[in-house]
């Protein structure tokens, strides 16, 4: 059966991910909010859609909706800026709706049982979208890690540079308090498949610290991450500039690479058919990464010692 959506943030950079996940799997978006009314991008996809750009309103549309069972919501997608989610995930559940949240789920761990009381109180479900689990190179690495033997913890090098412009820093995630800093607005997929790979976290170091770029060790139960995210063009690899490309992923598991920069932003149609099926992640699933996260943007800097990631071979950190 055809279920009925609405959304929050339909202007935004990753809200057409969605739109296409909706309109593939089947489904129909009825109503969405953005204070921006540049979205000529619903023409695309469900020019029928209602528009808001005010939150009051929308809410309003939304509870005469739920009146009805033939025209209540049955999902409201949440790809508002980060420090919004909390809101907007209530709103959806006590609209009568499961919400499918863009990550991070939240900013600090604290709200996460809060959200879980009210699932239970109204007895809608929260999802997640850690679309990398999906990833079909990752998910050959999982089958692999559970065949390999090691004779103490691998090495892991993750790295992950994606390039933006002054536009970004202007934005709502230029501000750590709004988006959680680089380690949140980008690096919470990565932390997510680090965990979901190697196992729980244990201590967490930070080496580098900027507006533009973090550095670190990450302790896990089976392997010792050394990490690297960056916005900034001019990390990226000599090789992955010849492309054209703005973006690159890459796990090492001692110096054995798995590049993941392709089919990454193919894979939330495959998100949406997972929980269609009711095999969404939820809060459970999301409370690691974002716990490791907030403690990672709340350690001060220290000196590297033996272990680091090679972008910082040469510094004086």
């Amino acid at each position: 059966m055809m279920k009925k959506f609405a959304i929050t943030g339909v202007a935004g950079y990753v809200a057409p991910r969605h739109l296409k996940a909706i309109k593939e799997t089947g489904n129909n978006l009825v109503a969405a909010l953005d204070p921006h009314d540049s979205v000529g991008i619903l023409d695309s996809y469900f020019p029928a859609s209602d528009f808001f750009i005010e939150h009051e309103r929308f809410e309003r549309h939304l509870e005469k909706l739920r009146l009805d069972d033939s025209t209540k919501i049955d999902f409201l997608t949440v790809c508002s800026p980060n420090y919004l989610h909390d809101s907007h995930i209530r709103l959806g559940l006590h609209t009568g709706a499961d919400v499918i949240c863009e990550k991070p789920l939240v900013l600090n761990p604290s709200n996460l049982e809060a959200l879980q009381l009210v699932e239970k109180e109204t007895g809608k479900k929260v999802y997640t979208v850690m679309q990398l689990r999906y990833h079909p190179s990752i998910t050959e690495l999982k089958k692999k890690m559970r065949l390999m033997k090691f004779n103490s913890k691998p090495i892991v090098e993750l790295t992950y540079i994606t390039s933006r412009g002054k536009w970004y820093f202007y934005s709502w995630k230029g501000e750590d308090e709004k988006s959680g800093g680089v380690a949140t607005n980008i690096g919470i997929h990565l932390f997510d498949l680090l965990i979901w790979l190697f196992g729980e976290a244990g201590e967490s170091h930070v080496f580098l610290s900027e507006q533009k770029k973090m550095s670190g060790l990450l302790e896990l139960k089976n392997a010792n991450v050394v990490w690297y995210l960056s916005v900034d063009e001019n990390d990226l690899p000599a090789h992955v500039r010849k492309t054209g490309k703005q973006t690159y992923r890459s796990i090492k598991v001692d110096e054995d690479e798995i590049e993941f920069t392709d089919g990454f932003t193919e894979l939330h149609t495959k998100v949406y058919q997972e929980m269609l099926k009711g095999k969404g992640l939820g809060i459970d699933d999301a409370y690691p990464s974002i716990e490791t996260v907030y403690r990672i943007r709340s350690e001060k800097p220290k000196a590297k010692g033996d272990l680091f990631h090679p972008h910082l071979e040469g510094s004086k950190l």
